[in-house]
């Protein structure tokens, strides 16, 4: 889908409460728009700096794995949603194969 294909998130999907929390009216289902990731880069940004302010000189190890660990499941939860629980639209949204998704989805008991 090419960005002036791409087709805003229907209204009745912006009245889900967990919808209204992360998309507005101007975000399309389309990765070709870049300025629909900012806002997220900027969340994540903030939310490891102020892990990293909390710890206070304590030593951190595996931190990429735990970040992984901690946005993975709610990420795949979001877009079943999204999705209305379809897994090839779902796999599709994420980049990943049908065949990965399933088994991220049998990782955290969702399937």
């Amino acid at each position: 889908m090419s960005l002036l294909e791409a087709k805003p998130v229907s209204s009745a999907k912006q009245d889900d409460p967990l919808l209204k929390e992360t998309i507005n009216d101007n975000l399309y289902l389309d990765t070709a728009i870049p300025h629909t990731t900012a806002p997220l880069r900027d969340s994540v940004k903030t939310a490891i700096e102020r892990y990293f302010s909390q710890l206070e000189n304590h030593e951190v190890k595996n931190f990429y794995d735990m970040v992984i660990s901690e946005v993975e499941e709610p990420l795949l939860q979001t877009v079943m949603k999204i999705t209305g629980g379809n897994q090839s639209k779902a796999a599709d949204c994420l980049g990943l194969s049908r065949g990965t998704l399933r088994k991220k989805l049998e990782k955290y008991g969702m399937l």
